[in-house]
């Protein structure tokens, strides 16, 4: 059984934000067109609409989801919708 002390440690982590990073695809540009960017420019990536995203915190892939719109009062803002939760932590691809 767990001791009050961590216990309370536990309860102290949960409370602690972090950040996930939201992994959509990757480009493959040459230098030489990262250097004539602009603020038109268009890089592909290497995945389509439809693909999953991928879910990191750190270095530690976490989950997979598809890409979503809010609506109501929160149209046009971004979300993921989980579809598969990552077993153990998987270093990125």
């Amino acid at each position: 059984m767990p001791s009050p002390q961590s216990s309370l440690r536990a309860a102290a982590l949960q409370a602690v934000p972090i950040e996930i990073r939201v992994c959509v695809g990757r480009a493959h540009p040459l230098l030489r067109d990262v250097m004539d960017m602009t603020p038109d420019t268009v890089l592909p990536l290497d995945s389509r609409i439809e693909d999953a995203v991928a879910l990191y915190v750190g270095d530690k892939l976490i989950a997979e989801g598809e890409l979503v719109e809010l609506d109501k009062d929160r149209a046009g803002q971004l979300a993921v919708r989980i579809t598969r939760i990552a077993e153990g932590g998987h270093d990125p691809v």
